[in-house]
């Protein structure tokens, strides 16, 4: 829809600020909260892609405000040289959010968000430690504290993640209801490629072989997924099968293909009445993808 075609976006667009001080974000969140406007916020990284424009439009239908930041955090990264990589063009990123009518941007240098002397770090326990927290160490305690201080800072009443990254909603479910944020955690399908290959900032970093080649993540995983609703129950299994057909790309190096409890994270033996998550990481050359499939009964 052009901007013509929708006066509301046309002046979101104009008027949106992009804020770097944390100081500058509480007296905006502090004035919303006054006004009793509805804040709906998107956390991210930048490198934006299709998969980060889905949450923001879901969380311009949610909310009277839009609030998306980016901030590549250095805590959640155990491997420097992957920090370091990490792309970043906040132009870019700033050129596209003010199409979809953001309000607010919150990109704040590291240190407004870790200054001098910064000791106090949140750390979920149980459903950190498995999967990548298994494979990255200290990357959840990254994710967890910097979700904190920014739910702080900005004070959303919604905050929209993706399915992709399932652990780390399950960490933010849990740290959501642990300290007490008056936050609801919305959960965006994992958008894709044509070729059913997860959207992921890491992708850009694949050769185009390797890019073409990593969609076979995501068909492992919808084999399992199609064997389970033909009725196969048992988790290894289901985990052999995805397993099997990944293996079979020469390319592709798995880390760890697992079934576990959705919100738990507790690794499960036959899959009955609740939510399981099917999911894998898979080295293409230096590049490490997850991606991910619910399972459930009503499949």
């Amino acid at each position: 829809m052009s901007n013509l075609a929708n006066p509301r976006k046309r002046l979101q667009s104009e008027t949106m600020e992009i804020i770097n001080r944390r100081q500058r974000m509480f007296s905006i969140s502090r004035k919303l909260r006054r006004d009793n406007k509805t804040v709906a916020f998107v956390p991210t990284m930048g490198a934006l892609h299709e998969g980060h424009l889905a949450l923001v439009k879901e969380a311009r239908q949610a909310g009277d405000v839009v609030i998306v930041s980016i901030f590549v955090n250095p805590e959640q990264f155990n491997d420097k040289g992957d920090l370091e990589r990490y792309p970043r063009d906040l132009t870019s990123d700033a050129a596209m959010l003010a199409e979809f009518g953001v309000d607010y941007i919150f990109a704040p240098e590291i240190p407004e968000i870790y200054p001098s002397g910064f000791a106090t770090y949140v750390y979920v326990e149980g459903v950190s430690e498995g999967l990548e927290g298994a494979s990255r160490p200290g990357h959840f305690r990254g994710v967890a504290t910097v979700v904190t201080i920014l739910f702080n800072t900005v004070r959303p009443d919604l905050a929209f993640f993706g399915q992709k990254d399932a652990q780390q909603v399950a960490v933010v479910k849990r740290l959501t209801a642990d300290l007490g944020f008056e936050t609801e955690i919305v959960v965006v399908p994992t958008v894709r490629e044509e070729s059913g290959l997860a959207m992921s900032s890491r992708n850009k970093a694949l050769t185009p072989e390797e890019r073409e080649k990593a969609a076979v993540v995501f068909k492992g995983l919808r084999e399992a997924k199609l064997a389970f609703r033909a009725g196969t129950r048992n988790a290894s299994e289901l985990i052999d099968i995805a397993r099997n057909l990944i293996e079979a790309e020469p390319l592709a190096r798995i880390d760890y293909v697992s079934a576990v409890d959705a919100e738990t994270l507790e690794p499960v033996e036959k899959i009955e009445d609740r939510e399981i998550i099917l999911s894998a990481a898979v080295f293409f050359g230096k590049v490490r993808l997850i991606d991910n499939l619910v399972l459930n009964k009503k499949q």
